[in-house]
């Protein structure tokens, strides 16, 4: 797994998990759950529908 998610955009992905979650457990709708995703994506640096829409926003490693 290459990483194809950035600083900033990690740090958006894990702030909304995290809020989602939160809100989830606060008594929020079961969809909520799904910050889940987010949170994992930052985790990892990967983002498995970057990779299919070839889109990257980490900054390209140089050879």
């Amino acid at each position: 797994m290459t990483k194809n998610v950035g600083t900033i955009d990690r740090a958006a992905r894990a702030i909304l998990g995290l809020a989602l979650i939160a809100w989830a457990l606060s008594g929020g709708p079961i969809w909520a759950w799904i910050g889940v995703v987010p949170l994992v994506t930052a985790a990892f640096s990967f983002c498995p529908l970057y990779s299919v829409l070839g889109l990257r926003t980490c900054p390209a490693v140089k050879a």
